[in-house]
């Protein structure tokens, strides 16, 4: 029986890096079982399922907990609120009780922040302190060796939409409708660099409508996301006959699925990233995806990608590619695919945690 600490537990990637329930597959073939510890309480919780910021990251606070007990430290998100020095030393904890530590690098540049500065300074402490380094795609494993002189084992993205629900048929529609979600303009979603050229490929191809989304955080003066003036000016496409201007709260997750079915393309405006959840399951549910050229997005699943970068867009590529989206359906992915991937995703993670325990001895 191997423990894992995962840091999150509670996230849709880190549980789907487990078997399906029930299917008989629990008992990974030549590995231990691996059980993951629920997330600690943080100190502080104010929303409902609260797991940020991650006590496990608190080499303090592991030092005075005699009942978590585990083999594996495995951390995905959550370290941005931890400093270098905090990092070190929770790394020379794990070490002096030899327990192994697993990353799994999601993101070389936060999507929350547009100076990465800080971001690869923690990830300098936790890359070179790591007993095994993953990533989701070939592209990130080249620049991870590149930057930092480490091997990454690259591990595919598991489904993010249930199973069951990726059975259930797309509603059946007329129109071809191109989304563009707004989210709450997170740092590196940018709307409205690219809403006119998504217009105007709408009105370049038959029956084509284009659907803008905002959570309604973004006009929220309580929120951390409150940002009027974008808000506005995205607001304003409401004059535009053929663009759908829709503000409510932040989709959960029963919702995603109904607007990711409910439209045929996803355009994803990223100045910066790297991989992307959302890119999954729009995969999942036969959603197109547009994204820009930056990051990986390409090599993690198909997509009809165009030039974007900090100060520019490619808007003549943008238009081209969500006219590919148009000529060139994404079918959804087979379940009974996604479930066969989840299983050798498993296995893979159970490896590498036997590994490095073995190591450790």
């Amino acid at each position: 029986m191997i423990g894992v600490a995962s840091v999150p537990s509670s996230h849709v990637y880190v549980r789907h890096l487990q078997p399906v329930p029930g299917d008989g597959a629990n008992e990974l073939p030549n590995h231990d079982s691996v059980v993951v510890l629920p997330d600690p309480v943080p100190a502080r919780v104010d929303v409902p399922g609260q797991w940020w910021p991650p006590r496990l990251l608190d080499a303090h606070w592991l030092a005075e907990q005699t009942e978590v007990q585990f083999d594996v430290l495995h951390v995905h998100f959550g370290f941005e609120s931890f400093a270098p020095e905090e990092l070190a030393r929770t790394v020379e904890h794990l070490r002096a009780h030899r327990q192994a530590l697993v990353l799994t690098v999601h993101d070389l540049h936060n999507p929350h922040i547009a100076d990465n500065t800080a971001h690869l300074r923690q990830l300098d402490v936790l890359v070179r302190g790591a007993d095994a380094v993953v990533t989701l795609t070939a592209g990130a494993a080249a620049r991870i060796e590149e930057r930092w002189g480490v091997r990454a084992t690259v591990i595919g993205h598991p489904h993010v939409v249930p199973l069951e629900r990726m059975k259930s048929r797309r509603p059946q529609s007329d129109s071809f409708v191109i989304g563009v979600h707004a989210k709450t303009l997170r740092a590196n979603v940018d709307p409205m660099a690219v809403m006119d050229a998504v217009i105007g490929a709408a009105r370049s191809l038959p029956d084509a409508t284009v659907r803008l989304d905002i959570d309604q955080d973004v006009f929220d003066r309580q929120s951390h996301w409150h940002n009027p003036v974008i808000g506005a000016k995205l607001l304003d496409y409401r004059t535009f006959a053929d663009v759908d201007v829709r503000v409510h709260p932040r989709f959960g997750d029963d919702a995603l699925w109904d607007y990711l079915s409910e439209i045929d393309v996803s355009v994803l405006p990223y100045r910066f990233g790297t991989h992307s959840g959302w890119l999954e399951a729009c995969r999942d549910l036969g959603t197109s995806v547009v994204a820009s050229d930056c990051g990986f997005y390409a090599d993690q699943g198909p997509v009809h990608s165009f030039g974007m970068g900090i100060e520019h867009v490619d808007a003549s590529g943008l238009v081209a590619a969500v006219r590919a989206s148009y000529e060139n359906r994404t079918p959804a992915l087979d379940p009974a695919v996604r479930e066969r991937q989840r299983r050798t995703i498993a296995a893979e993670h159970a490896a590498i945690y036997s590994t490095v325990i073995q190591e450790m001895r």
